[in-house]
């Protein structure tokens, strides 16, 4: 550092030090290095090394070994997304998918096996939603992943998805599903009963749901998975007419529409968060999840009400808070409910039951674009492969649908019904993934570089620092074709701002803290390692320089960009 911690530090040729010969050599642009050979597919693999080690104790020891004793030693010092790395290995840094994937595990995809098959196809973020099974069930879940992530090296978020207290069906009498045919009448009751209800009724949670409705109205199941005309009140029961077929799933939202609009008033009434998520979320911070998802978030006030008690449950949590936006509610106070949040989840389904079917796309592009002004991660959920919970293949619509969010620069995309009980939950995901891949690819081929004017979302100076040096160390990258930023930092800030920036290339994140590691994890172009670090920045660039090398990471001659949260500073360098 030139003079304080404080100030921009561009790091050039440093003759004072002769043992990093990469800081004489001047940054070559892409375009002029040789092209990258294909890596090593595992660590074992890494026995093609320029020269012969050094002897030990006078007995000269084989690459081989010595590349097997470095592979372990670093495998204990540095920690990867197993699936990450070896794409990395296998294909190089321009190969990398930005886009994060979440996938919410369910009966389909619950077991061991299961998880690690997500896992390996390339899923960030295992999503839990608590409007399904006990808790039993999700503990399980959640420590399948932990398991998952300590023996396997995956670095896999869990996010845990509040019910809600909107109006909602029952169990369906423990049935996987109904089907509603055209013309058929059904019964939704608030009767409640410790015995199955018989075929074609329906049990909803609100007991004030007869009272509500009226002879006309029309109810929507899950967004519009289905449709019924109320046809007549009896009492404590409410017979409906299908008008609209579809598959009715258990504890689906319903929506009431009379003369052409959504009924808002006693759904306005209900509190956001009810008994049951409480102790849901009691139950969430207990288990150590990374996210906790609220389900038909109102106003901001709800998000800072739980950041605090989260904060008074559990002293020292960083449980990211994602508020779901998913009524007309939360679209009057949309900048205040993401400036509050930690995270956006679109949730197209239930927000396209209350708004016209027409406005979906602009709405979800416009939230997408805020957040990402305001620098908080969004996840684009609902639908997005809905055929293939039958079909192994999606529909062109679909594709094209997938193909937006990628193109609007969404840090992740969510499988719902599709992971959680489809018949094809790996082919799901694996469409997700290489639809992202090819969309981010003709991105950077094509060279769009967004015109977007980020604006500044640093309040503290040394805040301001950090966000200046990552927009700088973003336009850096683009111009000069290198092959991946490192970010050393403690809490994550200076990687999300690099993030925010969409950079054309990967960024490396490096971090002591596992709990900061899988909660990058959801964000754009974010690869988050596990890293004791110094306030030695050079030790640390030297030593995640042999880590890495050594795993068939990174190659002699990679042109990288450095900064650090630490000391704010922004270096430019060759690999050694």
């Amino acid at each position: 550092m030139a003079t304080a911690a404080r100030s921009l530090h561009l790091q050039g040729p440093t003759p004072s030090k002769p043992s990093n010969p990469s800081h004489h050599r001047l940054p070559v642009p892409s375009h002029l290095r040789p092209q990258r050979r294909r890596l090593a597919a595992s660590s074992s693999d890494l026995t093609s090394f320029p020269e012969s080690p050094p002897a030990t104790n006078g007995v000269h020891v084989s690459w081989a070994a010595a590349s097997s004793v470095a592979a372990a030693a670093a495998a204990a010092a540095i920690d990867v997304d197993a699936a990450t790395e070896a794409e990395l290995r296998e294909n190089g840094f321009r190969s990398t998918r930005r886009t994060k994937l979440v996938c919410t595990v369910g009966p389909a995809t619950c077991g061991a096996a299961e998880i690690e098959a997500l896992a390996v196809g390339g899923m960030n973020v295992a999503r839990v939603n608590m409007c399904h099974g006990d808790r039993e069930w999700h503990r399980g879940v959640i420590r399948a992943v932990r398991r998952l992530n300590d023996e396997k090296g995956f670095a896999v978020a869990v996010m845990m998805d509040t019910e809600g207290s909107e109006i909602h069906m029952g169990d369906l009498g423990g049935a996987p599903s109904a089907k509603a045919e055209d013309g058929e009448v059904w019964t939704f009751s608030v009767r409640s009963s410790d015995t199955s209800l018989p075929d074609r009724i329906i049990h909803v949670n609100y007991d004030g749901f007869a009272e509500d409705v009226k002879a006309g109205d029309e109810l929507f199941v899950d967004g519009g998975m289905a449709r019924f005309e109320v046809i007549e009140k009896l009492g404590p029961d409410v017979k409906c007419c299908c008008t609209d077929p579809g598959l009715l799933l258990p504890r689906a939202n319903l929506t009431i529409w009379r003369d052409g609009s959504v009924v808002r008033e006693r759904n306005a009434m209900l509190p956001t968060i009810s008994s049951k998520d409480w102790i849901d979320i009691d139950f969430g911070i207990a288990e150590g999840v990374d996210f906790i998802a609220v389900s038909f978030v109102k106003s901001a006030e709800v998000i800072n009400h739980l950041k605090s008690y989260i904060s008074a449950r559990s002293r020292g949590s960083d449980i990211g808070v994602i508020a779901k936006i998913e009524s007309i509610d939360a679209l009057k106070n949309l900048e205040e409910i993401i400036r509050a949040s930690d995270g956006i989840m679109v949730a197209r389904g239930d927000l396209g039951a209350q708004i016209p079917l027409e406005q979906v796309p602009s709405i979800q592009k416009r939230i997408v674009r805020m957040c990402r002004q305001l620098n908080k991660p969004v996840i684009v959920a609902s639908q997005l492969l809905e055929s293939m919970i039958e079909y192994p293949t999606p529909t062109r619509a679909e594709v094209a649908d997938v193909s937006e969010a990628v193109r609007q620069r969404a840090d992740a995309l969510m499988l719902s019904g599709e992971s959680a009980m489809g018949r094809y939950p790996d082919k799901a995901l694996s469409v997700l993934r290489s639809v992202s891949l090819r969309i981010e690819r003709w991105w950077r081929e094509e060279k769009r570089h967004e015109a977007l004017e980020l604006q500044d979302v640093s309040s503290s100076f040394s805040d301001k620092i950090s966000e200046q040096i990552c927009n700088s160390a973003a336009k850096m990258a683009n111009n000069l074709g290198v092959d991946a930023v490192f970010v050393y930092t403690k809490d994550g800030y200076m990687a999300s701002l690099l993030s925010r920036c969409r950079p054309d290339c990967p960024i490396f994140a490096f971090t002591s803290s596992m709990s900061v590691r899988r909660r990058l994890n959801l964000q754009w172009g974010l690869i988050p390692f596990r890293l004791s670090e110094s306030d030695d920045m050079e030790n640390n660039l030297n030593r995640t320089f042999s880590l890495l090398k050594v795993r068939g990471m990174v190659q002699s001659g990679d042109l990288v960009i450095a900064l650090s949260d630490m000391l704010q500073s922004i270096q430019v360098m060759n690999v050694p």
